[in-house]
């Protein structure tokens, strides 16, 4: 295990260890929502058409059912077992030496990925290396400065074992990060805009919204190419 990977698995066997806890937390009576909330605010952001698509992180499989992406990526054996039952053609491997040739997608989807990753520079110059050059590029996050970032960062802090392993970006961060691993800003669309502890509100836009729960944004991969290094 290389010294990225080994950095990575601390933050990937709480998921490992409590898969099946993570699963189950999707049809609760408060995930269920939330999650369907989020599912059509990414589904916006999904082009129509062919193409084969990836999930990295794909974990139980959720979000690649719910948006019909078949093929996914992670590094915890437990999850993967969930995302094949839900029909996900799964292969273990870690975010930042994905294990596929250049070219290979014509999306990647990210969902509440990048605040579990240790490197996600590294990570996300891996999808702009696997995209097609015409490819695209979904990100799901909950930003740093929203009230739900804030109610998980005070959970972490008390020994959530999810949330504890976990680092919140804001939107602007994480646009920036992504343009500099090659990709352009393409749009967005967010959604979630009641705080914890209240109904969710179901409804979405299509902007980045101070305050959202939840933001999708998608890129393009740019015309220059990320500058190359050691992976």
């Amino acid at each position: 295990m290389s010294g990225h990977q080994s950095d990575e698995w601390k933050t990937v066997r709480p998921f490992d260890e409590l898969a099946a806890r993570y699963d189950q937390w999707f049809d609760s009576w408060n995930g269920r929502p939330i999650f369907e909330t989020e599912v059509a605010c990414l589904q916006d952001l999904m082009p129509t058409g062919g193409g084969r698509r990836l999930e990295m992180r794909v974990g139980t499989g959720r979000f690649a059912q719910a948006l019909g992406v078949k093929e996914g990526v992670d590094p915890s054996v437990s999850m993967l077992q969930f995302a094949r039952q839900r029909g996900v053609r799964t292969r273990r491997g870690w975010g930042e030496n994905l294990p596929y040739p250049d070219g290979s997608f014509q999306g990647v989807l990210l969902v509440v990925t990048l605040c579990f990753l240790s490197d996600p520079a590294s990570a996300l110059r891996e999808c702009a290396r696997v995209l097609k050059e015409d490819g695209y590029l979904v990100v799901g996050l909950v930003p740093a400065d929203s009230p739900w970032a804030r109610l998980y960062k005070r959970r972490g802090r008390t020994g959530h074992p999810f949330y504890s392993v976990a680092r919140f970006y804001d939107c602007d961060e994480v646009i920036r990060m992504t343009v500099a691993a090659g990709f352009k800003f393409n749009r967005a669309v967010s959604c979630l805009f009641s705080p914890p502890g209240e109904p969710p509100d179901t409804r979405w836009r299509r902007e980045v919204v101070a305050g959202a729960g939840f933001v999708g944004i998608r890129f393009v991969k740019s015309e220059v190419k990320p500058p190359t290094g050691p992976r």
